[in-house]
């Protein structure tokens, strides 16, 4: 029997990320969306792509939550994107009530699934749906990291003429203007890129890293990143279902690493089968820790925000 994992929100982040999954034969799919048809229209659309990509994998669209039933992965994008001149958090009481309505079917009907947030701000969804579905929280993981990161190695790799394999990285914190590029152990084949690129130029590739996000909406006028974010989901659904233990940049729950309690941050995991299962603590210097600690503390006032408004 082939896994199953169900994408939420047919929009274009969820509709390629099923388009990912589906093409590469990873498990079965169940694209859902309230928009009558349109889950149903592009579900059918890739099926009818299986023999031209050799996938025997099936996939399905539904305005209902009742073929989710019993998925191992649960990839939750559905939510309000932005638009020019707004920040992710923007969304937050919308996207709050977005994210407690959806998870909270989900959850019931998929009790051992494992749940990747995407939806903005990120890092306060993932809080959100760990309060609301009560699931353990290596199980309620965010994709944020892997995104931010491959933005800045591909910056990295530009500015050097290099494969983008070649460069190491790791970025931090809260998924927003404050996340942290770990500068200290960003290396290129091992060389610390500190040495390789002018302290001044690497502080700008570290700002458009941060505004990665926002120069595309800027581009698009009408809607936000949706390949990158979805290949970034798609890693982290192949490194759960194959039980990789790869360790990777994503949103987990901190108990005390890095200083931070009882919130969700962009920290590199070790993810499996059982979800994150282990914290990767890096050697930060001060002034990184600093950084990491104060990006947390802006993913706090929106927590404090939607506590408010719950």
């Amino acid at each position: 029997m082939r896994n199953k994992v169900t994408v939420v929100g047919a929009g274009n982040v969820g509709a390629t990320t099923a388009q990912r999954i589906f093409d590469k034969g990873l498990s079965d799919v169940v694209l859902v969306d309230i928009v009558e048809g349109l889950p149903q229209g592009k579900a059918l659309d890739m099926l009818e792509s299986g023999p031209i990509l050799n996938s025997d994998a099936q996939i399905i669209g539904t305005n209902s939550y009742e073929s989710t039933a019993n998925s191992d992965v649960v990839v939750v994008t559905s939510g309000l994107a932005r638009k020019p001149g707004m920040s992710r958090d923007d969304l937050l009481i919308t996207n709050m009530k977005i994210i407690t309505n959806v998870v909270s079917k989900t959850a019931e009907l998929s009790p051992n699934s494992i749940h990747i947030i995407v939806t903005n701000p990120l890092d306060a969804m993932a809080q959100q749906a760990l309060k609301i579905t009560g699931l353990p929280s290596e199980r309620i993981v965010g994709m944020a990291g892997i995104l931010d990161t491959a933005r800045y190695r591909s910056f990295l790799a530009q500015e050097l003429h290099v494969s983008v394999n070649s460069v190491s990285a790791y970025v931090l914190g809260g998924h927003g203007d404050t996340m942290v590029p770990v500068i200290g152990s960003t290396s290129v084949a091992g060389t610390p890129v500190a040495k390789l690129i002018p302290s001044k130029r690497l502080n700008e590739i570290v700002d458009r890293a941060r505004n990665g996000g926002a120069e595309i909406v800027n581009y698009l006028k009408t809607g936000s990143a949706f390949y990158a974010p979805s290949a970034s989901i798609t890693q982290m659904v192949e490194a759960i279902l194959f039980d990789t233990k790869e360790i990777l940049p994503c949103t987990a729950y901190l108990k005390g690493e890095y200083g931070i309690e009882n919130l969700y941050v962009g920290v590199p995991v070790k993810l499996g089968s059982s979800g994150v299962e282990e914290i990767i603590e890096l050697d930060l210097t001060k002034d990184e820790l600093i950084a990491l600690q104060k990006s947390a503390s802006a993913v706090q006032e929106l927590v404090d925000i939607m506590e408010v408004n719950q």
